[in-house]
């Protein structure tokens, strides 16, 4: 009898332990705050691949929250027009958006600078502008401009290297600048200025519209981005001329903003986990990126016919002599616009001879190994000559 109470004791106290421990467990479950979620709205359509940039940023700052922090990351239209997210976070009616700065330009010249358009600008590329954002003073100068330029109450980070972009898609093919004179065509930002001096008659709509006004005949060409998304935009089906490359968005950089509020209301760690995800988003989504353009591009040839042809030279060097005349006036008449744009001008004298010196020119081994055609032709010329 003495060992069977002795038993009985020791389970009972066992047991007790074991409610003990549950409850202490279930009391730091209830304890342990919700996580946080932060509602933000792109300006992208839903099938985008710029979506997808938008939701692996949203990944990156859940795990790297370890869930204490969610990001609803709508796409454009859900719930505000896509051109309306920058005051409608602002206003916290979001708590954030996704989009590209020259979206803004309606506000301030100097918005297109800080997407690192037109021109790149002055050669620099994807790295170098980050460079410039990270190294160079342009992320300050950036928030600046938000807060006190066109006094709109966010924080922003670049996130989406979604360049170098394709110059367009035509009914017909284009030899030189005058084939393109007098089409309506679908352009943004600032860019639509420089295409209107070099004659083109623009149109601006949000992405999601391209495809239909396209068919209705509204407009006679369009950009878009190039690629994977001009494939799931549906453009094949409707123009049959491709040219590429484009020198308006050569290296240009989407942007993650935050109401500045909200953004001073998070504890450092969850800053610091935006940050990083933006960073990391901007890299991953790239490389992934480059990879289904390349596919996309294929699909294009083979599926669609349509003809890819290189833009002719005297294009781009007309955009760019167009954009300095631009860029010189906006220098003249707005001081921020001069300020941000002498400070991109001086990283970009520092970087981009140093890298053209240190770096080969990509087309060196890729003709190499893979050469084009007229690689091809004068291979076989030199070894007839032999």
């Amino acid at each position: 009898m003495r060992i069977s109470a002795l038993k009985t004791l020791a389970l009972a106290t066992a047991g007790s332990l074991c409610l003990a421990a549950s409850g202490l467990a279930l009391a730091q479950q209830a304890a342990a705050p919700a996580p946080r979620v932060l509602k933000m709205q792109s300006t992208w359509p839903a099938s985008s691949s710029l979506q997808e940039n938008f939701k692996l940023f949203a990944e990156r700052v859940d795990k790297l929250t370890a869930g204490a922090l969610k990001i609803e990351a709508m796409a454009g239209g859900q719930v505000v027009p896509p051109f309306e997210v920058l005051d409608a976070t602002n206003k916290k009616v979001l708590d954030g958006a996704h989009a590209v700065t020259y979206y803004w330009q309606g506000k301030d010249s100097a918005a297109t600078l800080f997407a690192s358009t037109p021109a790149g600008p002055f050669g620099m590329d994807h790295m170098d502008f980050l460079g410039w954002m990270y190294e160079g003073g342009g992320l300050e100068m950036y928030w600046d401009w938000y807060q006190n330029t066109i006094k709109m109450n966010v924080v922003a980070f670049p996130i989406m290297p979604s360049s170098p972009q394709a110059f367009g898609w035509f009914k017909r093919p284009i030899k030189n600048l005058a084939d393109f004179k007098g089409l309506k065509c679908r352009e943004t930002g600032i860019v639509a200025e420089i295409f209107k001096r070099m004659g083109m008659s623009t149109v601006n709509m949000p992405g999601g519209e391209i495809a239909a006004a396209a068919q209705r005949g509204v407009i006679d060409c369009a950009e878009w981005v190039g690629g994977i998304e001009d494939l799931r935009l549906g453009l094949p089906q409707i123009y049959k001329y491709h040219y590429t490359p484009g020198m308006h968005e050569p290296s240009v950089v989407g942007e993650i903003i935050i109401n500045a509020d909200v953004w001073k209301s998070l504890p450092p760690q969850q800053q610091e986990a935006i940050r990083s995800a933006a960073t990391e988003t901007y890299v991953r989504w790239w490389v992934r990126w480059q990879k289904m353009n390349a596919e996309a591009m294929n699909e294009m040839r083979t599926k669609f016919g349509t003809q890819i042809l290189r833009t002719p030279p005297e294009v781009l060097t007309a955009f760019l002599k167009a954009w300095d005349e631009i860029a010189k006036e906006e220098s003249a008449k707005n001081p921020v616009f001069k300020k941000v744009y002498e400070s991109q001008r001086a990283y970009a004298a520092l970087v981009v001879p140093a890298k053209r010196f240190m770096y080969p020119p990509y087309s060196f081994a890729a003709n190499y190994y893979w050469p084009t055609e007229t690689a091809k032709g004068s291979k076989a010329a030199a070894q007839a000559k032999q």
